[in-house]
């Protein structure tokens, strides 16, 4: 196993419905990027571990099933946990098998709701490189999301599909910005060095000597722009700025 990923969010929710939308199944699956489907076996005896399968869609038609089992607890009024094992027997699933842990604290009228877990790979080496590399970050990126998506159902009422039309809307948007600036920056600007751009400078009243060193700095600062486009991905005050430079 390589380090493991820990995550946590507060959410303003009493202890009962964040409960309720995280142990049960059909609810855990509306919120929860990493499954597609969750179902619970039955229980031989009501004091043993719960069972359940689960599959992910991972695109191209393909889809990966796995296993898991899961104990919850209740430590106090204000704390609960649910421990649980999880493995694939599939021959395309990276993880093999794994444990982790979902703790549930009750701070004032919110909850800490955290989860932290590891798992072991399949395909040797290059298994642990491609988890190391792209697999375990987009895990956590997507435990995360999905931690923010729980959020949002509970505190604004935000159905999670809703969330993710939204976030894929918001994307799109984003990086076509991001793109339009940086072609516009590196293209025209600095390979091209495109007469007309060099035309509209020389135009506003800049001497012609300098004309050649502002095509220059603007294409670098649009550049920037782009990257800072990316970088600072949630700030709504980007939106008009960009509007007024565009």
């Amino acid at each position: 196993m390589s380090n493991p990923l820990y995550i946590g969010i507060r959410i303003a929710s009493d202890p009962d419905t964040l409960w309720n939308l995280t142990q049960s199944p059909e609810l855990h699956e509306r919120w929860d990027l990493r499954f597609s489907t969750i179902e619970y076996l039955p229980k031989p005896d009501p004091d043993a571990p719960q069972r359940f399968r689960y599959a992910t869609r991972i695109g191209l038609g393909l889809t990966v099933e796995g296993w898991g089992e899961s104990v919850a607890a209740r430590v106090s009024d204000a704390e609960r946990t649910s421990s649980l094992r999880f493995g694939s027997k599939s021959p395309i699933s990276l993880i093999r098998a794994g444990s982790g842990y979902w703790k549930y604290t009750q701070r004032g009228e919110a909850m800490d709701f955290e989860t932290g877990y590891d798992y072991r790979t399949r395909f040797g080496p290059a298994g642990r490189l491609f988890d190391r590399v792209v697999f375990r970050p987009l895990m956590g990126w997507a435990t995360a999301w999905s931690f923010d998506r729980l959020r949002l159902w509970i505190e604004r009422g935000i159905d999670p599909t809703l969330s993710a039309q939204r976030a894929v809307t918001h994307a799109a948007a984003r990086v076509g910005l991001a793109a339009v600036f940086f072609w516009h920056g590196l293209v025209p600007k600095l390979l091209a060095r495109h007469a007309e751009e060099l035309r509209l400078i020389e135009d506003s009243g800049v001497p012609a000597g300098l004309a050649l060193t502002m095509l220059t700095a603007a294409g670098v600062l649009e550049i920037a722009y782009a990257a800072v486009l990316i970088l600072l991905w949630s700030a709504r005050w980007m939106y008009p700025l960009t509007a007024a430079l565009l």
